[in-house]
């Protein structure tokens, strides 16, 4: 039985992590060209802000640098409850409309923008993200195909200086989701840029994202939710590992509430192949720190039975090691293993807010 316990663990966490992204490269087909759009739909480009002043005028300047008609595209800022002085700093930058909004977290903040957008589109944005001109027009070409409702663009991060930071792990993350688009649809976005057609945006609950919540809502509606590479969003990348462990703990304090409660794990509305990247790409995931302990327990108890148990152990053993030595990849594997759990704990103890903290450094 320990034997069973521990190699269900073990093949689990490699599949998850080495086996599924091997099976979708196997079953996803190659890339076709986007249709191109008959007519440049209008765009609503969302900015929501708690307390941007330090960056929203660059923000708004970098807004109006895009190659888009002027008179397909407006410009909203969403203060969520800001008291610094964002506001008037939107405005004064040219904000087609800003709003001052009570404090009830960024999705009330898109949802109130979205009510008040003109577009047949609306496309949204942070505050600390930044766009290069072209960003736009390839991002809302991907609604030339009718079935598209959601478009995910391609974050980069950078350091204080503009440099390229992006880790192994996350460019990982990317090609996984150029996968799963090609093959069904993506599981999961970011906040730094996508879109989705007004008549398809989704109110949810203020305390759910919309980066995980809008792509599975979306198949469940018929709609399909992809990644476009070529639209691309710039922002700082938090400074330390452990800043990035303390960011994905409060995403994850958010995600738990929509993994359980918010309808990600009912199947009713998805194909088969989308049900197979929820299960190995988001239920797997986010129970790997759980697996990492199972096995880890198992093997402990087993490591009298042979040499293979001794191995398996010893490579258990060296990534923790390392982790704790400061081994870049190890140390940020374990810690990002490590968030997940602590968000599922930060939520089983005291709930989830609405309102969120931007992560330090990363302005």
């Amino acid at each position: 039985m320990l034997e069973l316990v521990f190699w269900t663990a073990a093949g689990l966490l490699v599949y998850t992590h080495a086996g599924y992204p091997l099976l979708l490269r196997l079953l996803a087909p190659r890339e076709r060209p986007a249709p191109a759009p008959a007519e440049l739909p209008s765009v609503s480009l969302i900015i929501a802000a708690h307390d941007e002043e330090s960056v929203i005028e660059r923000r708004v300047r970098n807004a109006f640098e895009l190659d888009y008609p002027r008179d397909r595209f407006e410009l909203i800022v969403s203060s969520d409850g800001s008291t610094d002085a964002t506001v008037e700093r939107a405005r004064a930058a040219g904000a087609d409309l800003v709003l001052d909004l009570p404090r009830g977290g960024k999705v009330a903040a898109q949802d109130a923008a979205v009510e008040r957008a003109q577009g047949d589109v609306v496309a949204f944005s942070d505050a600390n993200a930044y766009w290069p001109p072209d960003a736009l027009g390839k991002l809302v070409a991907r609604f030339a195909d009718p079935r598209v409702g959601y478009v995910c663009g391609q974050l980069r991060f950078v350091d204080q200086t503009g440099k390229n930071m992006e880790g192994l792990y996350w460019r990982y993350e990317m090609w996984v989701r150029s996968l799963e688009s090609r093959l069904a649809g993506v599981t999961g976005g970011n906040g730094a840029i996508y879109a989705v057609r007004k008549s398809d945006y989704l109110v949810v609950d203020p305390r759910m994202g919309h980066d995980l919540s809008f792509p599975f809502n979306m198949v469940k509606r018929g709609r399909r939710p992809v990644y476009e590479p070529r639209a691309l969003a710039t922002e700082k990348m938090v400074p330390t590992i452990e800043g990035e462990f303390a960011r994905k703990r409060r995403m994850m304090g958010h995600g738990w509430l929509i993994v359980l409660r918010g309808g990600l794990l009912s199947p009713r509305g998805y194909s088969p192949l989308y049900a197979l990247e929820i299960f190995s790409h988001r239920v797997l995931r986010y129970l790997s720190p759980f697996l990492h302990l199972v096995a880890l327990a198992a093997n402990l108890a087993l490591v009298g039975e042979g040499p293979l148990y001794v191995a398996t152990l010893a490579i258990q053993l060296a990534l923790l090691a390392g982790a704790i030595a400061g081994v870049r990849i190890a140390r940020y594997y374990v810690l990002m293993m490590a968030s997940l759990a602590a968000g599922l704990w930060d939520w089983l103890r005291r709930g989830t807010p609405a309102e969120w903290e931007k992560a330090e450094g990363t302005r």
